[in-house]
């Protein structure tokens, strides 16, 4: 088996991707992805494209390799035939985090105040001093602000405690790192509170490799990533896209919108996986990061077949066409249909 994404003379665990494809649609040898290494990678494709597919593709082959830590973070629930076997992964559904995981700076965003402002001012203070947001509540009423300043900032904690997604219990990212995948299922919860657990979550995994507290190297699989970039989880995503390698933390970023990915997501992906697009801002986006060993243009070698993609591999400074394997558990991102496909009961996605 080939393997994208590291030189000949190496070796250690890969994840099977598929199949190499001809130019005449035909499958040729097998090939697999480079998991030794912590990478940054994208995965772009208009909708029933297969990008979602091929997420779990690789969360499958992340779950067989040795000394990885797998953690996939799904937004629409479609991940759940991961915790069938062979793969056995663990779901959190609504997965909550300790209010103190989230940096004090990060609060007004997250409760959308301005920062400069008295409430907003009040509420960075609060998530600096305590350690729940149940401290941060109590807190309030007893602080020396304005009427009108307490009143807001408390009305604002309210929301946040509505949300239940913050708890002294909350998700230890580093319990995330063991032997067995796992599954954040973020498809109950808002878009808010979501971004609120993929920044904990991200920025978590990273601290937990600076500090040598987790000897496996996480992976975050983070799919519809377009609805959490510009956004509260923004810098803990950005930190794993550019300085993650060092630490060791491996992140895929997946979307069928990387027109909205900040520009660092595809300049810093060392690995992309382009399957088909059509809207020209998602082309223009991807087209902007051709390498110079392409000795063609992206628009033109971008797959016309579902399931089919075109990989882009820095390390080696290649291009391969590659056809997507089947997935081993079942595919919950496959589109429903009426009446089924000759041979295939659903479409992947």
């Amino acid at each position: 088996m080939h393997t994208i994404g590291r030189k000949s003379d190496e070796e250690g665990p890969a994840c099977r991707l598929g199949c190499y494809r001809a130019r005449d649609g035909s499958d040729g040898a097998t090939v697999g992805l480079d998991v030794n290494r912590p990478h940054a990678a994208v995965v772009v494709g208009k909708r029933g494209s297969g990008k979602s597919h091929t997420l779990g593709v690789m969360a499958e082959g992340l779950a067989r390799a040795a000394g990885v830590a797998p953690v996939v973070i799904d937004p629409m629930g479609v991940f759940c035939g991961l915790t069938e076997s062979p793969i056995d992964a663990t779901v959190h559904d609504s997965p909550r985090v300790r209010a103190d995981a989230l940096p004090p700076s990060a609060w007004p965003e997250l409760l959308g105040l301005d920062p400069t402002a008295p409430a907003g001012s009040l509420v960075w203070r609060l998530a600096a001093e305590e350690d729940s947001l149940v401290a941060m509540r109590g807190a309030v009423d007893d602080d020396d602000a304005a009427p009108e300043t307490r009143r807001a900032a408390a009305n604002h904690l309210a929301l946040a405690d509505s949300w239940d997604v913050f708890h002294p219990e909350g998700l230890d990212p580093r319990s995330l790192c063991g032997s067995s995948p796992d599954v954040l299922d973020l498809s109950g919860l808002e878009a808010t509170p979501a971004s609120a657990v993929v920044r904990v979550v991200a920025r978590g995994l990273y601290d937990a490799r600076v500090a040598g507290s987790v000897p496996r190297i996480p992976w975050l699989l983070l799919d519809e990533a377009h609805a959490f970039a510009g956004g509260l989880a923004d810098p803990a995503l950005r930190t794993l896209l550019t300085r993650g390698r060092a630490p060791g933390v491996g992140v895929v970023l997946a979307t069928q919108r990387p027109s909205a990915l900040p520009e660092v997501a595809v300049s810093q992906a060392d690995l992309r996986v382009v399957h088909r697009l059509t809207a020209g801002p998602d082309v223009s986006a991807m087209a902007a990061a051709d390498p110079t060993y392409f000795d063609e243009s992206l628009r033109a070698r971008l797959p016309r077949e579902r399931g089919c993609a075109l990989v882009v591999d820095d390390t080696t400074e290649t291009v391969h066409d590659v056809r997507v394997r089947p997935r081993e558990t079942p595919d919950g991102g496959a589109t429903p249909r009426a009446v089924s496909e000759p041979g295939s009961s659903e479409t992947i996605e």
